[in-house]
């Protein structure tokens, strides 16, 4: 993998959005530990656009949840907006639309796994919504947020909650969630583990992530999956 990928043409279609100032993206792109590697070319890294993207995110996703879900109070917008623009779930959104690997890293973040890291790929997202805004204004910025982060929302509920919403589903059962480490490998800076997610014949699925914690989280996201199609109501208690 190149750590500075010169093909910005097919990212930008499959973005669906073209630059005018292409150095904007190339900003968005661009890691502090790529730009700490190059200071003699004064490449600035992502991390202003990362909070102006953030902020746009934050007034779309608000905006959008407020005029779509007229019957959640502030609580439920909270948490719903929470599930939105968190770190796993902006990472997984990205990694659809390939951003993790056009982004400019280090070596040394390069070889102890930057790229699989769901903060250095959500702030990059943020960066490049921050990137599309200053281009093309709200409004393109709007749009590629509706495309790409504000797409299949009650999915992306669940996985931002669903070892919480699967221990609700399985207690209401009389069952436990039982979560097992099955294995791990990979160099120790760059670990993968797998993990099962299990209920007593309920269910007994796997799920693998850079972290314990984050496939547990993704085995409970399949595990909800599964129990849905089953026909389980799967809607967390007061959370409408």
């Amino acid at each position: 993998m190149q750590r500075h990928n010169p093909d910005l043409d097919s990212f930008q279609e499959r973005i669906g959005y073209v630059f005018n100032n292409v150095s904007l993206l190339k900003n968005a792109l661009t890691h502090s530990s790529y730009a700490n590697e190059v200071k003699s070319k004064k490449t600035d890294d992502n991390e202003r656009l990362e909070f102006l993207g953030d902020a746009v995110l934050e007034l779309t996703s608000s905006d959008y949840i407020f005029r779509n879900h007229s019957d959640m109070n502030e609580g439920a917008m909270t948490r719903l907006r929470a599930s939105i623009v968190c770190e796993p779930t902006l990472a997984m959104c990205a990694r659809t639309f390939g951003l993790d690997k056009y982004i400019m890293l280090g070596k040394g973040e390069e070889q102890t796994g930057g790229r699989n890291r769901d903060s250095i790929v959500s702030d990059a997202c943020e960066a490049l919504i921050g990137a599309i805004y200053l281009d093309g204004g709200f409004a393109n910025a709007k749009e590629f947020i509706l495309r790409f982060i504000l797409n299949d929302l009650e999915n992306k509920k669940l996985f931002y909650d669903s070892k919480t919403i699967l221990q609700e589903v399985v207690q209401a059962k009389g069952l436990e969630v039982v979560y097992e480490l099955l294995g791990e490998n990979g160099p120790e800076h760059d670990k993968t583990f797998e993990v099962s997610a299990s209920a007593d014949g309920l269910f007994e699925v796997t799920a693998s992530g850079h972290t314990k914690k984050s496939a547990q989280q993704k085995a409970a996201y399949n595990a909800l999956i599964l129990l849905k199609g089953r026909g389980f109501n799967i809607n967390p208690k007061g959370k409408k």
